[in-house]
């Protein structure tokens, strides 16, 4: 026996149907299409291994085109590449009417001076002595010619070496790594300075000349990051060399030059060894290295770095930040060494030291902060996989042999910022940053907070050989004494509201200390 059906159920049903018609319309459409456009692998070529020339050439131009448009590729704002007009060929006058400055473009002077303005906020240590000093002059008298990275942070540093006194000039050590935007700041507040991001080497070299050679002005004091602007002066300029009252200098290349003038008997003014306080190690070498590299390459390269296999020349401090953020990230990382002892702390932290030789054909990137030469060779480039990316995070570009890359059989094409792909005949490539320069301050920026350690130290440096008695410092090289170090840490506490533990009488009589410091030997090793 049939059950009768609900009235108007009829009805329904074809509403119901003509709903679901017009519901799935569009999948109808789908299925009708014909069927080539729904494959994929057996209507396409097969890829080759690698891309044709013709495909290289329009690849590399449309990636070209994209990303030197965004900022996030490049450590300034302002691209290299916005005004084919070299610096040295304008004329330009700040609000004041002076022209004694060479910077790409005056006119971003104001967005430069937020730059400053924002960095200062993660300064404070160095606001605090800029205050604390600024009464007393310190630096009254002194001309500093200067050759650091010109960057908000360092533009602090200059900014507040003028305000205890000083007469500033200042070039680049880096010819990639100026913000062109703070440099223009720097001008309009009327510090001569002459750098631009991009520069040739001659540019290199004649704006350190325009800070040194001066009619009516001479340096008496150095400060120096690579050694280049003291090579310079010790070269060129002999009789300003002798009447340098201090060298202060910041890097492990610049202090090997150095120690090599002072060992032959031919450094004439003494110099202070910042690079290895403590201060500067630990918190400059070791901690902003471990955040940077990862911003550098990520910034140029967009890649991934779970199960990649990375080789980094050199287990320094700053070997020891690269190798602790690669690995926190799931990296597989190898570390070459010449130091046993530094080889041993490789191995106690998890890391496989291997000769470059062993996994060169296997890496995926190569990563140089050895302070040497010709650490990654032509055979080692020659022996690469394809597309392995390769990079340098030590100060000099001597460690990459990048010369021997300019010859006929490669070609090169910049695909963005500060990233070349360097092409061997057989299609491989490998992806050079910056030219093998440093990485982290040419394709992308470093920490504010690290940065305000290592002013503060280079300051207080600065401030004391300019006012040390005659005779306290002999023509040799120093390192900072350990009470100026641990002053540089304690005026950074205060952003962490930390509190440090007093030492009672008897406690301080027991280690036979200083309640105030200084807290460990000379000797000590952090």
């Amino acid at each position: 026996m049939s059950v009768p059906e609900p009235a108007g159920g009829e009805e329904a049903k074809q509403a119901k149907e003509a709903e679901d018609a017009e519901k799935f319309s569009f999948m109808a459409t789908v299925t009708k299409a014909p069927k080539k456009q729904i494959q994929f692998a057996d209507d396409m070529q097969e890829f080759s291994k690698f891309p044709t020339k013709t495909g290289r050439r329009s690849l590399s131009r449309s990636i070209s085109q994209s990303s030197t448009d965004s900022y996030s590729s490049a450590a300034s704002y302002t691209d290299s590449s916005d005004d084919e007009v070299s610096p040295r060929e304008k004329q330009q006058t700040n609000s004041k009417g002076s022209s004694n400055f060479c910077v790409k473009n005056i006119k971003q002077a104001e967005f430069g001076r937020r730059e400053i303005e924002i960095a200062e906020q993660d300064m404070s240590a160095l606001i605090s002595l800029r205050k604390r000093a600024q009464g007393e002059k310190p630096l009254a008298g002194a001309k500093i010619v200067g050759c650091t990275h010109i960057t908000a942070q360092t533009a602090v540093l200059i900014e507040t070496l003028c305000a205890l006194g000083a007469q500033c000039r200042w070039s680049a050590c880096n010819i990639y790594s100026t913000q062109n935007e703070v440099a223009a700041a720097l001008a309009e507040a009327g510090v001569a300075v002459f750098a631009w991001k991009g520069e040739s080497e001659d540019d290199f070299w004649w704006c350190i000349d325009r800070c040194v050679n001066v009619e009516g002005w001479q340096a008496n004091m150095i400060l120096d990051d690579g050694g280049d602007l003291t090579h310079w002066v010790y070269k060129k300029y002999p009789n300003i060399f002798k009447k340098i009252r201090g060298i202060v200098e910041e890097s492990v290349t610049g202090v090997h030059r150095l120690y090599q003038l002072s060992k032959a008997g031919k450094l004439c003014v003494p110099a202070m060894n910042v690079n290895d306080s403590v201060t500067k190690q630990k918190f400059d070498n070791l901690y902003c290295c471990r955040e940077s590299i990862l911003d550098g390459l990520k910034r140029t390269t967009d890649v991934m770095f779970g199960g990649k296999q990375v080789v980094v020349c050199g287990y320094g401090e700053v070997g020891k930040g690269c190798c602790a953020a690669l690995k926190a990230l799931g990296a597989i990382v190898y570390v070459t060494e010449i130091d046993p002892i530094c080889a041993l702390q490789a191995c106690m932290d998890g890391f496989r030291v291997v000769k470059l030789s062993e996994v060169i054909r296997q890496v995926d990137v190569v990563i140089t902060c050895t302070g040497n030469k010709n650490v990654v060779t032509r055979e080692h480039l020659d022996r690469m996989k394809n597309s392995c990316i390769v990079c340098n995070m030590g100060h000099s570009n001597t460690e990459i042999d990048v010369t021997s890359l300019r010859t006929p059989e490669l070609t090169w094409e910049r695909v963005r910022s500060q990233v070349d792909h360097v092409i061997w005949p057989d299609g491989k490539r490998v992806v050079l940053l910056a030219e093998g320069r440093l990485l982290n301050l040419s394709c992308s920026t470093v920490p504010t907070f690290v940065l305000s350690i290592t002013a503060t130290t280079q300051a207080l440096a600065l401030i004391e050989l300019y006012n040390a008695p005659e005779g306290r410092y002999k023509q040799d090289v120093y390192l900072l004494p350990k009470k100026m170090d641990e002053y540089v840490a304690s005026l950074h506490l205060p952003s962490f509201d930390a509190h440090l533990t007093e030492l009672t009488d008897d406690q301080a009589k027991y280690l036979g200390l200083n309640k105030n410091g200084p807290f460990k030997p000379n000797y000590y090793r952090y």
